[in-house]
């Protein structure tokens, strides 16, 4: 257990940001779902445009790997491209 009172706030500060970090994680693979299961090109641009924000996001917090984000912003890019 810890023993300064620093390292006790540390803790707590790790904890919230770990539920965060998850949160935000969940619902940005929730997002790229939904533009998945799109058949509508209009939606699917309007949900992309959303979900390449929350990736980039995320990279930028290094909840995941940037060049992980980039790959995916790359794959959905050429699904919502493909749809007619």
């Amino acid at each position: 257990m810890a023993n300064h009172k620093s390292a006790l706030k540390r803790i707590r500060a790790n904890e919230a940001k770990r539920l965060r970090n998850r949160y935000q994680a969940k619902t940005t693979r929730t997002f790229i779902k939904r533009l998945k299961a799109t058949t509508d090109k209009v939606e699917a641009t309007e949900l992309y445009k959303k979900v390449v924000s929350m990736l980039d996001k995320l990279a930028k917090k290094n909840v995941i790997h940037k060049n992980n984000a980039n790959n995916k912003k790359s794959r959905l890019a050429k699904f919502v491209s493909a749809l007619g």
